[in-house]
């Protein structure tokens, strides 16, 4: 297998919040291209933006890219994408492009983790693999959304591969599990136990771990009424679930990526003034 030009890229953050200033801290343990962040930019309520930049431009075939991101007890990290993650057409005789992303949460930290949407181009092979952990009263905001490919070049589902896993665990704990596998060329994935009609997919995971399940059975009701009014079944359907503890999931099928990209900041503002009693600020972007 080829070597010289395959990439394994490496961002290891640490966001701690020392007792002396009370702010969140950025801490870059290491850092190896393309994989890169600039700075932590402040935000209310001692929280810090970081950007999440590849200066490659995008996934290469036979690329393997890990993030461990570590938020300490009490700290509080917005993480976003400078960009669409673009994963570029498979070379012969490469593995498939391969990310990892490990995600520890301390006790009362918070982590919102907020990129922008994937786009497997036609040709291409992608594997992402995410660990998720949570402490005592640690918190989550991740969202993820799957485009079809470029649609502006009729690129729809003319990848060859993509696999997304998901583990999301407290103390040990699953709560929630996630895979999916598509590969268009062998089945199709306008079949009605996939993604039918639609081209475009959102997840969101919503969590906090310790409170009681009332807290839970009433966000869900609301957040459900919200997907009720977002929902018109031509362009997009939205839907509400509990997990098996600590949280809720948000999903979502599209016709477009602007009905989902609108809606999940929707879901964020309801949820995070009903765990925190705080505004939800969409992340500004650096380029």
């Amino acid at each position: 297998m080829p070597t010289n030009h395959r990439v394994d890229g490496r961002l290891q953050l640490t966001f701690t919040r020392p007792a002396a200033t009370g702010d969140t801290l950025l801490q870059v343990k290491e850092q190896r291209p393309p994989l890169r962040v600039v700075r932590a930019f402040p935000l209310p309520d001692h929280a810090v933006l970081t950007h999440l930049h590849n200066v490659s431009g995008g996934v290469l075939g036979g690329d393997h890219l890990t993030l461990c991101v570590e938020v300490k007890a009490g700290a509080r990290a917005q993480i976003t994408s400078t960009g669409a993650t673009r994963v570029y057409r498979h070379r012969p005789d490469y593995p498939s492009a391969t990310q990892e992303n490990h995600f520890q949460v301390g006790p009362g930290g918070l982590l919102e983790y907020l990129p922008d949407p994937l786009i497997p181009y036609a040709d291409s092979r992608y594997r992402q693999v995410t660990q998720i952990e949570l402490a005592d009263d640690a918190g989550l905001f991740y969202w993820e959304v799957l485009a079809p490919g470029r649609e502006a070049h009729d690129e729809l589902f003319a990848y060859d591969e993509l696999q997304i896993q998901l583990n999301l665990h407290s103390a040990g704990r699953p709560l929630a599990l996630e895979r999916i596998q598509l590969q268009p060329t062998r089945t199709t994935p306008g079949s009605l136990v996939r993604f039918g009609p639609y081209r475009y997919s959102a997840t969101f995971y919503i969590c906090r771990v310790g409170l009681p399940a009332t807290v839970w059975q009433t966000l869900e009701k609301e957040l459900q009424q919200i997907a009720e009014t977002l929902t018109t079944p031509d362009t997009v359907i939205w839907g509400v679930s509990t997990l098996a503890a600590h949280g809720l999931s948000v999903r979502a099928l599209s016709m477009n990526s602007r009905a989902l990209l609108t809606g999940l900041p929707r879901f964020w503002q309801a949820a995070k003034w009903a765990l925190y009693g705080q505004q939800a600020v969409m992340p500004r972007k650096v380029y």
